[in-house]
């Protein structure tokens, strides 16, 4: 029998019920149950319930183990009743009887706890990241994303890409922020710079004709953090191609990246087909163009509805300029006295001058015999949002 494990603690089924196995892992936590001690096992591969009664060899070994644990544990695999399955477990339907266990590595209390994985200051998750790293979560989130790297690979290769490695010190390079310096040893008082991005090694391939380049590349920016990286920490799908249109460039990686999210989107549906927005209609529509299509409300133009109004901001301009337009987003909820004046209340707070942004309440229309000057219900009343549907 092997030293440490004949079998993982992702690894055993039904089929093995009988076997007598090896396994070592971290001990994920114990639960005590009159005398009958339930061990959770954890390794890379999963988790295997192991039951220790008073009988067992290991009865006092396991009576002393704490949480993250190192043990190894000999045992006989048994199938477990069906009341006691767990479906959310792949190896829920066994459980394994230790018959001895050794302390491999025991452990003082821990600065922050695994099971459970209760939210921590982030200098002590720091401090401790080979702790925070054992984490279900981020486990898996690093498993994850090595496993969509080998994807990315391998469908490049498979559409005539290959990867070429580029230098990581260069000269320093103006990019879109600060370099990475690095003192030079051979040559006194010069720096070499960390590349932020792999930008001139990449057309220097292209105009030696290797055609098609990708790689998986480290981009070092001296840069202030942000939600989704932090500085040495940003890598990216880099490529280029050669004697290729713009449209070739969309066929060919289209194709690539729809797979990487179909196989990893954990069942969620994926556009079978990118839609493709003219940049002026995403400025128009969304006011960005990189806009969350999962937000439905898109701006509306509203020129007709102000022309020869009461309200005289939009009206002089439109009746000045042909070309102005005034573009508003339809707030549905957005009619009730107390939302305008939040509104109103909000367009007045020191700022750009002019009006900023007019929602137009969906379906909101003036009641008769109202003055047109009502502040509640005259068009345009309604102030709310960013600067970003203003008159044009």
């Amino acid at each position: 029998m092997h030293r440490y494990r004949t079998h993982t603690c992702g690894q055993l089924r039904e089929t093995h019920a009988g076997e007598t196995v090896r396994l070592s892992g971290w001990v994920h936590r114990v639960r005590d149950h009159g005398g009958l001690l339930f061990i959770d096992l954890r390794d890379h591969y999963g988790l295997t319930q192991i039951v220790c009664d008073p009988d067992s060899p290991g009865f006092k070994v396991a009576e002393s183990l704490r949480s993250e644990w190192c043990i190894k544990i000999d045992g006989l695999v048994k199938q477990r009743t069906p009341e006691t399955v767990n479906a959310h477990l792949p190896t829920g339907q066994i459980e394994v009887f230790a018959q001895g266990i050794e302390v491999l590595g025991a452990a003082k209390e821990l600065p922050l706890p695994v099971f459970g994985e209760p939210e921590y200051p982030e200098d002590i998750r720091l401090k401790y990241r080979f702790l925070d790293l054992r984490r279900e979560t981020l486990h898996a989130n690093i498993v994850k994303r090595t496993q969509i790297i080998a994807s990315m690979r391998e469908r490049m290769t498979e559409i005539g890409f290959h990867e070429y490695t580029t230098p990581i010190l260069t000269a320093s390079s103006p990019e879109g922020a600060r370099d990475f310096l690095v003192p030079s040893r051979i040559h006194p008082g010069k720096f070499y710079a960390l590349p932020q991005a792999p930008q001139q090694f990449k057309q220097l391939l292209m105009m030696a004709g290797f055609d098609r380049y990708f790689q998986i590349a480290p981009c070092f920016r001296d840069e202030d953090p942000r939600a989704d990286r932090l500085p040495g920490e940003f890598y990216q799908l880099d490529l280029e191609m050669s004697f290729v249109t713009q449209e070739d460039v969309w066929d060919t990686m289209e194709p690539v990246l729809r797979s990487i999210f179909e196989k990893f989107a954990d069942g969620k549906p994926v556009s079978q087909k990118f839609r493709r927005i003219p940049y002026d209609t995403a400025i128009r529509t969304y006011g960005s163009d990189k806009p969350d299509l999962r937000n439905p409300i898109e701006m509306q133009a509203v020129t007709e509805h102000f022309a020869g109004s009461g309200f005289k901001v939009f009206a002089r301009m439109i009746e000045a300029d042909p070309k102005a337009e005034v573009w508003a987003i339809p707030a549905k909820t957005g009619g009730s006295r107390a939302f305008c004046d939040r509104m109103n209340s909000w367009a007045q707070q020191p700022g750009p001058a002019g009006p900023r942004l007019y929602l137009l309440a969906q379906g909101e229309r003036r009641p008769r015999g109202c003055r047109p000057r009502c502040q509640e219900h005259r068009p345009g009343a309604h102030r709310s949002g960013p600067p970003a549907a203003r008159p044009r």
